[in-house]
């Protein structure tokens, strides 16, 4: 058993980690411990003074050294004496905002939990406990379960939180967040991952101060700007050493992760659904279900921590026929004809991309309605037959008889105002009566908040999957959303539909996956601007980024790489001089970079010289090679791309028998020593060759003193070692 419960003492082991909670006289839960295993019980650490201003519940007497405001409390509510930031915080029917969370009891069941209408972290039997502890506040009602999922052999804890309204009265629910999480004073540094449209996922790691720091979106999804991730590390914590722990919320709407360092150095965080763009009304009797978050530790630095994320995404968050299976290498038209084609067009590209051995084509924006521009069309999705003649069951028949895939790009939460749809239904568009609507990219939003527009989009893209061989779909969601209004609800909730929005578009998520298991969907928000656990879900790999530049990328696929594996990663080569940036990289450089993901090319192969298109089909059949050793090996950081002056990485199979490393030196120096990384995660008494010098290593030596790389030249050069154990 990984939960044992002995007198409202909790212990819950993993593998390799202990978190250990415990109710006292009075019915507080405590968090004791969650780190290494001790092999103790770890609640001989509280030992508190009586510190000014911080007030004692009215039970604990004159027990001054008593208070709620210093020791650390496994799910914090505000108003009862803790002045910290809060977990969960409610207003009462007379006005009050006081919750008092006291313990009533606990369950253990095997298995898994699931949670209504939202995504979650699945699991057999066999390899999960559920432990559920319920606390409540007397004096009106109101419970809150808290909910543990623990996968022992990953080292991984799941939460998540049920508020109940077991009261008479209705109360309005200010924030419910899915983890707190109490830890000891120490030398504590906390690392985000901030950026913006075509630069996501960028590293900062900062000493925590004392006070609040957060992170979060009010943007509706989970956003460019921040992730929602964060990890808590010792200042000494290296990739390969020290004390870290990491956390990702399953939610693609807007978020918080909030870190408080308070008066005695203690760190809590809490981390769930963004306050200030929600509330929720429960009436007596009813329930809310906060997402999930994802809880892991280890003592042996980031990288053991990133793959341990890595294996609960892949096994336990993705699902369907492609959660494991190889993806097909794949070419989008996007970057090559933006939305100036015709179907003779998308034919010589697809035509190019099967001689030289890639899978599948996709088609991208521009394909239906009226729509030669971003200016309208959206909401439209019947085809345009001006530009494919013959419409999209012609064109897929052609590109099979190639012998390739097709795949098909949608962005169904959008409506433009020059559509067919916004005139026949404008009240389906989020904006505020009265007011002129916020638009972004000159398109608005539509309510998925509202069952018959979710019916809609069912029914249209459902209609266009069953009438075509479409074995992909790309789902693409290009703003930020504001305006927040729905018809659907009276105006004292209206601060329900942030969420409401993002439980409609999970439904009609799940219910397009679960009809078309056939179909690989792939998410997009203008790139990684929803890359979150809640949508890796339904859609196992996700468009990295829009900004395709290999130089970039390297920085991006690297903050990628903290909790999402590489399986997940929409990487492709594009042309040069990039769109983006204007930077000319080499070709082996995008390729090199486009294979740390599920590898694709977005641009015109006609324009391509015979010696690059033969380059082209190299790539192909070397990743073609490599893919399962991409994706289910384990993934190393070796170099820090920020402060290293190279980005560097590697993987190494299961069976420590086969190691592929990667990456780019940025600048070229002259007179230099060869560069260098030191290797990890492999056997180090056995002996590696170097398929491509011949040359022979101990794995100790490769780990120790490292593997000496290739001489490069220019510029962003990309460099490449294959190892194979011998014996």
């Amino acid at each position: 058993m990984a939960v044992k419960v002995k007198d409202n003492f909790f212990s819950i082991e993993t593998r390799n980690t202990l978190y250990q909670m415990k109710t006292d006289e009075y019915g507080v839960l405590y968090h004791l411990w969650y780190g290494e295993k001790t092999g103790c019980r770890m609640d001989y650490l509280l030992d508190y003074p009586d510190v000014g201003f911080s007030g004692s519940p009215y039970d604990a007497g004159n027990r001054r050294d008593y208070s709620l405001d210093t020791l650390p409390l496994e799910y914090a509510a505000s108003g009862a004496g803790d002045f910290r930031v809060s977990a969960v915080s409610v207003t009462h029917g007379d006005g009050s905002t006081a919750l008092d969370l006291r313990f009533r009891e606990y369950r253990l069941t095997k298995g898994k939990y699931s949670i209504p209408g939202l995504p979650a972290v699945y699991a057999g039997e066999d390899e999960a406990e559920t432990l559920e502890i319920v606390l409540g506040d007397r004096a009106s009602g109101v419970e809150v379960t808290l909910r543990y999922g623990v996968l022992e052999r990953i080292d991984v804890i799941t939460r998540s939180a049920v508020i109940v309204n077991a009261g008479k009265d209705a109360v309005t629910v200010n924030s419910a967040h899915s983890l707190c999480l109490d830890i000891p004073a120490g030398d504590w540094e906390w690392v985000h991952f901030h950026g913006r449209h075509n630069m996501e996922r960028q590293v900062e790691r900062v000493p925590l101060i004392h006070g609040i720091q957060e992170c979060g979106s009010r943007r509706g999804t989970s956003s460019h700007q921040q992730n929602p991730s964060v990890i808590l590390c010792e200042r000494s914590c290296t990739e390969s050493a020290g004390l870290c722990i990491g956390a990702a919320l399953m939610y693609s709407g807007g978020f918080q992760a909030c870190i408080e360092k308070d008066q005695l150095n203690q760190v809590r965080l809490v981390m769930g659904i963004q306050p200030d763009t929600f509330s929720w009304r429960l009436e007596a009797g009813e329930s809310f279900y906060t997402p999930e978050a994802i809880l892991s530790c280890s003592a042996e630095g980031m990288g053991r921590l990133s793959q341990q994320f890595h294996s609960v995404i892949r096994n336990h968050v993705c699902r369907g026929k492609y959660k494991l299976a190889e993806r097909p290498v794949l070419i989008n038209n996007w970057e090559a004809t933006y939305f100036h084609f015709d179907e003779g067009k998308i034919i010589e590209i697809a035509r190019q991309a099967s001689e030289l051995g890639i899978d599948m084509l996709v088609l991208d924006d521009g394909w239906f309605g009226e729509r030669d521009s971003d200016n309208s069309g959206l909401g439209d999705w019947f085809v345009n037959e001006k530009k494919l003649k013959g419409g999209l069951q012609n064109l897929i028949t052609q590109v099979n008889r190639m012998g390739m895939k097709f795949g098909l790009w949608f962005e169904p939460e959008a409506v433009s105002e020059e559509s067919r749809l916004y005139r026949e239904h404008p009240d389906w568009a989020i904006q505020i009566p009265g007011r002129e609507p916020v638009r972004g990219r000159y398109q608005l939003i539509l309510d998925l908040s509202n069952p018959a527009v979710t019916d809609y989009l069912y029914q249209v893209i459902s209609k266009i999957l069953e009438e075509n061989h479409i074995e992909y779909v790309k789902w693409d969601m290009n703003r930020s959303i504001c305006d927040w209004y729905t018809a659907g609800l009276p105006g004292t909730r209206q601060m329900e539909m942030p969420h409401r929005y993002v439980l409609g578009l999970y439904s009609l998520l799940e219910r397009l996956t679960e009809d078309f298991p056939e179909v690989l969907f792939e998410g997009c928000s203008g790139g990684g601007g929803r890359f979150d656990a809640g949508m890796l879900y339904y859609c196992p790999q996700i468009w990295c980024s829009d900004d395709t530049d290999a130089y970039e990328r390297c920085f991006i696929q690297y903050g990628t790489s903290f909790f999402y594996p590489v399986s997940a990663v929409g990487s492709h080569v594009s042309a040069v001089p990039n769109h983006q940036t204007g930077r000319t990289t080499p070709l082996k450089t995008r390729g090199i970079v486009a294979m740390a993901g599920s590898f694709g090319y977005e641009l015109d192969l006609n324009c391509l010289t015979g010696e690059e298109k033969a380059e082209v089909a190299e790539q192909v059949r070397k990743y073609k090679g490599y893919r399962r050793l991409i994706h289910d090996g384990r993934y190393y950081r070796l170099s820090n791309p920020f402060a290293d002056g190279m980005s560097a990485w590697s993987w190494v199979s299961e069976d420590r028998k086969q190691a592929l490393v990667q990456g780019v030196i940025f600048r070229a120096v002259p007179n230099s020593l060869r560069r260098r990384v030191r290797l990890t995660g492999l056997d180090g008494e056995a002996h590696y060759r170097d398929r491509e010098s011949g040359a022979v290593y101990t794995g100790a030596a490769l780990m120790s003193g490292g593997i000496l790389l290739p001489w490069t030249r220019g510029d962003d050069a990309a460099f490449e070692v294959y190892l194979e154990r011998e014996g």
